[in-house]
């Protein structure tokens, strides 16, 4: 009997409670679509919201916080934005290029190559604007177990225009911005691990459950995803995401498109989170009407299939749904030329057959029927010196300066800690309808120490993307009003001036090679004792 009633007890202490989650609200949603080059995009989005929750104003870090009692915000998470008074935060991960033309706008903009972190803070006398942000790439490295330590003034700029705040802005305190990105930066389980921890349910219920590193980390594209804002009148909002593109005609024996939870994840939902209000499926439908879905919804919104997947609804768990196409023996790729899916297409390389010099060329084509001005980014680190008096702007071949205004460089600059900040160009660009705009301008080559070069330094260097923006809301013209997101071009990998790195090994070789041949010689003559053998008949 004492045992019945110790299982009661804990029974009743696991049941979630509304009392114990007042103030906090949980939500997940998963986006399935498929993609008209046979490929399949998912993302995952678990957003946890603090009701009525401010950011720490920075002014107070020198005296005693608040208590920090959660009951589904992360509470490691939650300590660091508290610490370092952190009005809004963006980080993400990804690994794989975002093909634009033929997969259009991500659910979340943020999908450059490697590691991207950027934060809002407000001004304080106690502690820098940079102490802080140095605090805050280093508590965050060792939660997501990341090399964001490597963020350092040689790579942080703040290009205020290019990513305004998101949210809400606090009164206390001016803010200023902290960006900072890192192509290099790999993504693996070891990040995965610590992100699903911070959910409530982590990944043993709920959409969470369907993460498989095995097939998350084998798709063609995979990012994650941190946003932390704040919202007036709501709270403190945290946001993970997590998107993947996956190809199901790689993997499938048939060179079919078909699709299905337990295909793309081998895994299916097996129980729903108990603490989220809502928890949903939405399935974008395709627009040809040769495909068949299951489970059959009576009615679809809006060409979306949203199925509920909390406990008040009537889907069966567990569940697995799936999309094919029954009258498609194989799926035949779509043939060229293709319209592109964005208003923008944009294609950046950089020439040069020498290792100090080389020409940075950007292309941007314009596929819509109307005019765009867009804003342009440019954060390089000082590997690469950008030559402004050569810059030109080109359409059919005719220079065009007038399509470029608003010209802001900042070269790289010595810092106290003897090292380059890092050099950034920001532009509006204007291009007219279905035209292509190309720019064009030298750079030289940093010729670095030998201490200076990485490990693998005949690979090269890899070269943060470009970001084309939408210009702000005041400067809002027929031009400009194009509906699109922030778009990021592929990384770039340069070749510099490289020392010989064989040369200690060849000397090293050679000396050992003299020294075995000197001793052996010496030792030979000191040892051995030449005498005459008189061999018998």
């Amino acid at each position: 009997m004492r045992r019945v009633s110790v299982w009661v007890g804990l029974a009743y202490l696991l049941t979630p409670s509304l009392a114990l989650y007042q103030g906090e609200n949980y939500k997940e949603d998963l986006r399935i679509q498929p993609l008209r080059d046979g490929r399949v995009s998912t993302t995952f989005s678990f957003v946890t919201v603090l009701e009525g929750a401010v950011p720490r104003n920075p002014t107070a870090l020198g005296q005693p916080d608040e208590s920090q009692h959660y009951a589904l915000f992360p509470l490691t998470l939650g300590q660091i934005l508290r610490e370092y008074a952190i009005t809004e935060l963006h980080l993400t991960l990804n690994a794989g290029k975002w093909n634009y033309d033929n997969w259009g706008h991500p659910h979340e903009a943020g999908v450059g190559t490697g590691a991207e972190l950027w934060a809002w803070m407000g001004a304080s006398d106690v502690t820098t604007v940079d102490e802080r942000w140095s605090g805050l790439r280093n508590a965050l490295s060792g939660l997501f177990c990341a090399s964001l330590g490597s963020l350092d003034s040689r790579r942080t700029s703040s290009p205020t225009v290019a990513f305004p705040l998101s949210g809400s802005t606090p009164p206390f305190a001016p803010h200023e911005l902290r960006h900072a990105s890192l192509p290099s930066e790999n993504v693996c389980t070891e990040n995965l691990t610590p992100f699903l921890k911070l959910l409530p349910c982590k990944s043993h219920a709920g959409l969470a459950a369907l993460l498989n590193p095995q097939k998350v980390f084998d798709a063609d594209w995979h990012g994650m995803g941190v946003h932390v804002i704040w919202k007036e009148g709501t709270g403190v909002e945290l946001k993970l995401t997590l998107q993947t593109v996956f190809n199901p005609v790689r993997t499938s024996a048939g060179k079919r498109r078909d699709w299905s939870l337990q295909s793309l994840f081998d895994r299916s939902i097996e129980r729903s989170c108990p603490v989220a209000s809502s928890s949903s499926v939405t399935v974008i439908l395709p627009e040809e009407k040769n495909h068949q879905i299951t489970p059959q919804l009576p009615a679809h919104v809006d060409g979306l299939a949203i199925y509920d997947l909390s406990s008040s609804s009537n889907l069966t768990i567990p569940s697995n749904i799936a999309m094919y196409w029954p009258s498609e023996h194989s799926f035949q790729y779509p043939l060229p030329p293709l319209l592109p899916l964005t208003p923008l297409s944009v294609k950046r390389t950089i020439h040069g057959t020498t290792q100090t010099r080389g020409v940075l060329y950007v292309s941007v084509t314009n596929n819509s029927p109307h005019e765009i001005s867009a804003g342009y980014l440019e954060m390089m680190p000082a590997l690469l010196t950008l030559w402004m008096h050569t810059l030109k702007v080109e359409i059919n071949s005719q220079i065009r300066s007038d399509l470029l205004s608003a010209l802001n460089y900042h070269p790289p600059s010595p810092q106290s800690n003897g090292r380059l900040s890092p050099s950034m160009l920001q532009a509006i660009l204007t291009i007219p309808a279905k035209s292509t705009l190309k720019i064009s301008m030298e750079v030289n080559k940093a010729f670095l120490k030998y201490t200076e070069h990485p490990p693998d330094a005949m690979r090269g260097w890899d070269l943060p993307g470009a970001v084309f923006f939408p210009l702000p809301q005041s400067t809002d013209t027929i031009s400009s009003s194009y509906d699109w997101e922030r778009i990021y071009t592929p990384t770039l990998l340069v070749d510099l001036p490289t020392p010989d790195f064989s040369m200690p090994y060849n000397v090293i070789i050679l000396s050992c090679t003299l020294m075995t041949l000197i001793f052996g010689s010496i030792f030979n003559l000191l040892t051995r004792k030449w005498v005459v053998v008189e061999i018998p008949e």
